[in-house]
């Protein structure tokens, strides 16, 4: 594969996140990929909170509570507050989000392994953690850099645990208020008044139970007919892995004086579920010791390795991948019990992940990340806005609409509104830096082989260097990829 422009270019912008120039790809792309594997880079910024620091923050605003105890109860768990709470909840977080919100894009701007921060962003996105629920506030940031950037080139099975045993996901998806119908806890509490307080525990929450099944490992039930199908639990699975899940906690209000390096969560036998419980088939004994064992069967099942290729096929390739590409991920992950490089050298390696023909159209995200990489403007793309516009086209950062993520298929991104919108940025960004440079040289470097003879005409043919860099940002070819 090497001295092939097209190869470079498609490794740049296919697995990568863009260059201004296709010589830092070299001349041997399939290399230059292959030795950007490895654990993410430690994220670029100041003031980037820890679990332990983004918690306290969320202890500290209920204190600012205790007046209003109703209030507070509230807003530990949801965002049905009045106005000047939430008001006041988004300003007592502002400067802790703009910090992740900057790092996470000012890392992919400047990143000299644009492949792994990929990878580190789909893996976000797959175990997703979302600014859009309020109890998980303060704590995306410290979720992504604790429980998913040091774990994206070990073992599947590592990445889910890390990612399910995090204070981030088990207050995402309300495990710290679960607690078994028959604990000790309940019984304790059976025939008091709960009163209208939410933090007191109601019996049994399945959320995380059910998105670790079908978001995380299995996939919905009956799913990918076209890659050998996946999933295979039921409704009795969720609730039994719920039970499982019982007594894993986060202690928020017991981390307002916690030192640094404090664990974030933590297993109370008094919320958890007596009794063995059955998941899939298996049965597992009580105990702290079971959450591990369930999550190491399902990292090995046949259906999480058919659905998680299928994903990382959809992401990179198309969104419909071929079954060949998808069966090449699946051998190379049963073969290595499920070693995430292994998975990626295969997908690197597997001659339909190189069709000339670009077939994903770039996220919001990837679209503002590339521009900011083509452009070298680095961390100064973030300054004045902190997601350099990305709300502006439809996807927040960091707060993905449900626990499914934000979608990975061009027809998500392609309505009229959302194509306005790019034009819109795009005008901007040209209008704002787009004079003194030559956007034909910067296309020709970028792109090499994938340009069009048509695109390179209209840049040729521009009014100024804004309207010749607006015409570079909004081409199919760097739309695409």
């Amino acid at each position: 594969m090497n001295r092939n422009p097209t190869l470079a270019a498609l490794a740049a912008h296919r697995f990568g996140l863009g260059e201004a120039s296709l010589a830092t790809v070299g001349d041997d792309p399939q290399g230059w990929l292959q030795s950007q594997i490895g654990p993410a880079e430690p994220q670029r910024g100041d003031g980037l909170a820890s679990g332990v620091e983004g918690l306290k923050r969320y202890a500290q605003f209920l204190q600012r509570l205790q007046a209003e105890p109703r209030a507070a109860a509230s807003a530990a768990d949801s965002m049905a507050m009045n106005a000047s709470t939430e008001q006041n909840f988004a300003e007592h977080f502002r400067t802790l989000v703009q910090a992740d919100v900057r790092a996470r894009l000012g890392t992919a701007a400047l990143s000299t392994r644009p492949f792994n921060e990929r990878l580190a962003l789909f893996w976000a996105n797959h175990f997703t953690v979302s600014l859009a629920k309020a109890s998980a506030r303060g704590i995306v940031g410290a979720f992504e850099r604790e429980a998913i950037r040091p774990h994206i080139a070990g073992r599947f099975e590592d990445l889910l645990k890390a990612s399910t045993h995090h204070a981030g996901m088990l207050r995402y998806l309300d495990n710290d208020r679960s607690a078994g119908p028959d604990s000790t806890l309940v019984r304790r509490r059976a025939g008091r008044a709960l009163n209208d307080n939410p933090l007191i525990p109601r019996g049994l929450n399945e959320n995380l139970a059910r998105e670790v099944l079908e978001l995380h490992t299995l996939g919905v039930a009956g799913g990918g007919a076209e890659f050998g199908g996946w999933g295979g639990y039921t409704q009795a699975d969720v609730t039994e892995f719920a039970r499982v899940l019982t007594g894993w906690r986060v202690p928020i209000l017991q981390l307002i004086d916690a030192p640094p390096g404090t664990a974030t969560t933590r297993f109370e036998a008094a919320w958890h579920q007596p009794g063995s419980k059955t998941v899939a088939g298996k049965t597992y004994a009580e105990g702290a010791g079971a959450l591990d064992a369930v999550l190491h069967d399902l990292a090995q099942h046949p259906s999480t390795a058919r659905f998680v290729c299928s994903k990382l096929a959809r992401h990179f390739v198309a969104d419909e991948p071929a079954p060949a590409l998808v069966a090449r991920l699946v051998d190379a992950w049963q073969r290595s019990s499920g070693d995430l490089p292994s998975v990626y050298r295969a997908l690197i390696a597997a001659p339909e992940a190189w069709a000339p023909q670009p077939a994903k159209l770039k996220s919001p995200e990837e679209f503002v990340i590339s521009s900011a990489r083509l452009l070298q403007l680095g961390e100064g793309a973030f300054t004045r806005v902190p997601d350099g516009g990305i709300g502006a086209l439809g996807q927040r950062v960091q707060a993905a609409p449900s626990p499914a993520g934000w979608p990975d298929r061009a027809a998500e991104w392609l309505g009229p509104d959302a194509v306005w919108k790019r034009v819109e940025w795009a005008t901007r960004v040209a209008d704002r830096v787009g004079r003194g440079r030559d956007a034909r040289a910067l296309a020709q470097a970028s792109l090499g082989p994938l340009l069009h003879d048509d695109t390179a005409r209209q840049i040729a043919r521009a009014a100024d260097g804004p309207q010749a860099l607006a015409l570079l940002l909004l081409a199919p070819e760097f739309q695409r990829r």
